[in-house]
């Protein structure tokens, strides 16, 4: 069965491109040039990529993250890029009111903001749920509960600016697999909630884009340390992944499918063969070096 994964997947992908096969749309880096943008979870991986990748843009750049040591770093980085301006709040999401202090600290310091890009996650383990439901509540309050605070906060400004909000989500949260039931729900809440947010700025004609992205196996260090040892699949570059979620938020995409092959082949088996899904999914795991 892992054999055939390896063989039927990137098919399926290709024909799944050729059958959805758009012209590209132009992307220029002019579009973020002088742009007011927040980066949640800045301090390393996905994150820190896009601050350096807006940095070169000359965004002004208002980044978040626990790590305030880190932050300095990144900071620092961004101006030697290139960044129009940029600056940090650290604190955690599990604090309810730091979602409104970074929104605030970007009103005081921009009078406005033009782009949410909403990215961090809290820790959760690899592994078989052990039945703990205070840490899905934990989990539910920084991946869920901080990205709607940050949202209902920073709309105001959005609204005026006419800008975007990127959220980071993951292919946990449109086909569950194994080892991350906690997690895989937080990622499910963001496609309903911000989903139903986008009919409702439609419905009343309110000019916020929301782009939903959908990533797969990324070569973070935290993705690789967790998953490694089990997943059976090449981590995609974090590099080429900032980038795209950039251009996608420029862009006002309604989804970001990163590695799109992959990411698109899954997506249209979870539709059309939902049980040969499953078994492709639980095939390509070494479940064997699970520790309960």
């Amino acid at each position: 069965m892992g054999l055939l994964l390896k063989i039927f997947i990137p098919l399926l992908g290709l024909a799944l491109a050729f059958y959805f096969y758009s012209a590209p749309e132009n992307f220029n880096e002019e579009m973020l040039r002088g742009k007011r943008v927040i980066v949640t979870g800045a301090s390393s991986g996905i994150g820190e990529q896009m601050a350096y990748h807006l940095a070169r843009m000359e965004a002004h750049l208002l980044l978040t993250a626990r790590t305030e040591a880190k932050l300095q770093k990144v900071v620092e980085r961004c101006l030697e890029l290139g960044a129009a301006s940029a600056r940090y709040v650290s604190g955690s999401m599990e604090d309810t009111t730091f979602p409104t202090v970074v929104v605030k600290e970007a009103e005081i310091t921009w009078g406005g903001l033009d782009m949410l890009i909403l990215n961090h996650i809290g820790f959760s383990h690899f592994n078989y749920f052990n039945g703990d439901v205070e840490h899905v509540r934990k989990l539910l309050e920084t991946n869920f509960l901080s990205y709607v605070a940050m949202t209902v906060s920073a709309l105001p400004m959005l609204k005026e600016s006419e800008g975007s909000i990127v959220v980071v989500s993951s292919m946990a949260g449109k086909t569950a697999g194994p080892f991350t039931a906690p997690y895989s729900a937080t990622k499910f809440a963001l496609d309903g909630f911000f989903s139903s947010l986008r009919h409702e700025f439609i419905i009343d004609k309110v000019n916020v884009s929301i782009t939903l992205c959908i990533l797969g196996y990324i070569n973070t260090d935290s993705a690789v340390r967790a998953v490694s040892h089990v997943i059976q699949v090449t981590p995609a570059p974090k590099e080429e992944c900032a980038l795209e979620i950039i251009k996608s938020g420029a862009l006002r995409r309604r989804e970001l499918h990163y590695p799109s092959w992959h990411v698109g082949s899954l997506l249209l088996l979870r539709d059309i063969a939902p049980d040969f899904l499953d078994s492709l999914v639980r095939s390509s795991y070494k479940v064997e070096n699970i520790k309960r």
